[in-house]
């Protein structure tokens, strides 16, 4: 089966779409496409990525790319915070400041394989490669797992 996008196409894009979304803590959300969702939109040249998701200490979302208007690939995940005594706040600023480090080490879709700064780290570990993968990313906070993302996706043809 045909690809329906480039993969060195597919990676630069969505490299600088999620540099340029949830990822900026600067970027601006979108109207809302459905009911109580948060809504980010990039477009460049004929490819649009749009990612929607809903909750905030605990969300669902999805990830989805058009290539010509049409719908080429996409990922849907699910994060939550296991500790009430952390702040959603804290964890969600450290988890931007992950995903927008630079790396190769792992196909683009959220952060770097590792990344820590003072008590928190993060990690992000993938099978599979962009056409059909999953993942979990995790933040830690002084050793201890205070939040998980479980994510998964590919091409849609």
């Amino acid at each position: 089966m045909k690809n329906p996008i480039n993969i060195k196409e597919l990676i630069d894009f969505l490299n600088e779409a999620n540099k340029s979304t949830y990822a900026n803590k600067d970027a601006p959300k979108v109207v809302s496409s459905r009911l109580e969702s948060e809504d980010y939109h990039f477009e460049k040249g004929n490819l649009v990525y749009h990612d929607t998701y809903f909750g905030k200490r605990d969300f669902i979302g999805e990830e989805i790319i058009y290539k010509n208007q049409q719908p080429v690939w996409g990922a849907n995940y699910f994060g939550f915070i296991f500790d009430d005594n952390v702040s959603e706040k804290d964890v969600y600023a450290f988890l931007r400041q992950a995903l927008m480090q630079e790396y190769n080490d792992v196909i683009p879709v959220r952060g770097p394989a590792r990344f820590s700064e003072g008590a928190w780290s993060y990690q992000f570990s993938v099978s599979g490669g962009l056409e059909n993968f999953s993942g979990q990313e995790e933040i830690l906070l002084n050793g201890k797992i205070i939040y998980r993302c479980l994510i998964h996706g590919g091409f849609v043809q």
